[in-house]
């Protein structure tokens, strides 16, 4: 069993960089659709798994129903999602509820930050900073 796992979309991509112990099943711009046809046909197992997926997701994606998909193949002790952003220039709220359900579901831990990047979608690097501290 692996001690760290990171799965997602851009927003993993990051994390990984400041958590480079981790091995990373992530890949800029995929939503969460894309990541279990990508991704989807194997189970997951590691210590601590870290979750960035459904900023990407757009309306023709039943998101609650892709995210416990993935959800589902993944085996570990600590699971934490990393939330999508919800402020001024960005937000879905839709998949935020989503993310909280399923993490609620399985008992997982939701972390975020609110230091984003211009494009209020990304963190910042020292956003970025916060959550790999966080999933210490």
């Amino acid at each position: 069993m692996l001690d760290c796992l990171i799965v997602g979309d851009s927003i993993a991509v990051g994390t990984h960089h400041f958590k480079q112990e981790c091995v990373a099943y992530a890949k800029s711009g995929i939503n969460s659709w894309q990541w279990n046809k990508t991704y989807g046909g194997r189970d997951y197992g590691a210590e601590v798994v870290v979750i960035s997926l459904g900023t990407n997701d757009h309306k023709g994606i039943k998101t609650s129903q892709e995210l416990e998909k993935m959800r589902s193949r993944i085996k570990a002790d600590r699971v934490y999602w990393i939330m999508p952003p919800c402020n001024d220039g960005f937000c879905k709220p839709e998949v935020n509820e989503a993310v909280k359900h399923i993490a609620n579901m399985h008992g997982d831990l939701i972390i975020g930050t609110a230091k984003v990047q211009k494009d209020n979608v990304h963190p910042s690097w020292n956003g970025y900073k916060e959550l790999a501290k966080e999933v210490e």
